[in-house]
């Protein structure tokens, strides 16, 4: 090779290693990686997600992102519809946006209030504006709101973007004010079973015998009563001078006694699977009693699962909570929740009058739907083997 080819050769770029593709990430990756590169691939149950997250948010905050207690009553706007947000003024030009004050008059036949938008009168739209005073979490006391308008000081005018129910209370506020509520007693509720299920279900699959077959029992015992008059049985005992507090508990605690039996099958289930492995062995072997084999090395190597079973469990414990405060077995006013909201759309003359009364039921679809996607999404990625 003569001087020049040898200069070449050395003057050349030496190739770069190739970047690890993906397939070989797949053969370093921890298994909580894998979980999460399968969930972000589940499109439905990402946006679930971040809907799951925003609700929780506004549970947190919602004294602040209200407009208004859920409790004011304004007996002006009675049943008054919702109302446009304009970004447009007579001429057509774009301005800040604004709404305008509602006029009312009364039919003289039918004795109906009707509501029409007062075109000389328009009020701007403020984020942090002055409203009702509140104490934030119970600890801050302030007045500021996400969203209200400029009034003059005791003016008794009002917006509601969805909408008043029949004693004139702004339903957005409401509904606000509900989720926390709703949302709250799914995650109580799903923990209170969901340590049941565990215990009970742990100690039926790793113990077996006589105690598998009393708490066998007990759970077909328990699943074999029909659920609905189960509920209102139940709930019915409760008493109706307890507060409001003591009453969400109370229901809480019915939910999570009735609702324990499935995750704890599915735990009897892995537990007698799982007993005969050589890791429980090696555990027992280093002088671990009962409860640590079964809590520090047999749950969490099925974690992935149970947290797939606690996302599709809230849906179910929402729903038994508004469907109890829907028949006036549940929660009562004045509570707010979904369920409670919804006991003003059992008069068909109200829901023909006011629709938005329905609105309610809206977000309990919403939160149903977005914590079974969401479950899904969770439930395949527990699997990121899977194909």
């Amino acid at each position: 090779m003569s001087t020049e080819e040898i200069d070449l050769v050395s003057a050349a770029p030496v190739p770069e290693e190739p970047a690890l593709e993906e397939n070989d990430r797949v053969y370093v990756a921890t298994q909580w990686q894998l979980m999460w590169w399968k969930f972000r691939r589940h499109k439905l149950a990402m946006i679930s997600a971040v809907v799951v997250i925003l609700s929780y948010l506004v549970a947190i905050l919602c004294e602040f992102i209200a407009p208004y207690d859920p409790n004011t009553r304004l007996a002006a706007f009675t049943y008054a519809p919702p109302q446009r947000i304009h970004v447009r003024d007579e001429s057509g030009r774009f301005v800040a946006p604004f709404v305008y004050a509602l006029g009312r008059e009364q039919d003289p036949r039918t004795l109906r209030w009707t509501y029409k938008e007062d075109r000389t009168t328009r009020y701007p739209l403020k984020l942090f504006a002055k409203g009702d005073a509140y104490k934030l979490w119970g600890l801050w006391e302030t007045d500021r709101h996400l969203l209200g308008i400029e009034a003059p000081a005791g003016s008794k005018v009002a917006f509601s973007l969805l909408g008043r129910d029949r004693l004139g209370r702004d339903m957005i506020s409401r509904v606000i004010y509900g989720t926390r509520v709703s949302m709250s007693i799914g995650l109580v509720g799903v923990a209170l079973s969901l340590t049941l299920g565990i215990v009970l279900g742990g100690f039926s699959g790793y113990y077996g015998g006589f105690v598998d077959n009393v708490i066998q029992r007990t759970i077909e015992f328990i699943r074999s009563m029909p659920t609905i008059p189960l509920w209102m049985a139940l709930a019915a005992a409760v008493p109706p001078g307890w507060p409001p507090l003591r009453v969400y508990f109370a229901i809480t605690v019915i939910l999570s006694l009735i609702s324990w039996t499935g995750m704890a099958r599915v735990v009897r289930g892995r537990f007698l699977s799982l007993r005969e492995e050589d890791f429980v062995m090696a555990a027992r072997l280093s002088g671990s009693n009962e409860l640590r084999v079964i809590l520090r090395h047999m749950v969490p190597s099925f974690t992935s699962h149970i947290i797939a079973s606690i996302t599709l469990s809230i849906p179910g414990m929402i729903l038994s909570e508004t469907s109890l405060s829907f028949l006036g077995l549940g929660l009562r006013p004045p509570v707010v929740s979904w369920g409670v909201l919804l006991q003003e759309a059992q008069n068909v003359r109200s829901v023909a009058l006011a629709p938005w009364l329905l609105l309610p039921g809206l977000a309990v679809v919403i939160a149903i739907l977005s914590f079974n996607f969401l479950g899904d999404g969770l439930r395949d990625a527990a699997d990121p083997y899977g194909r």
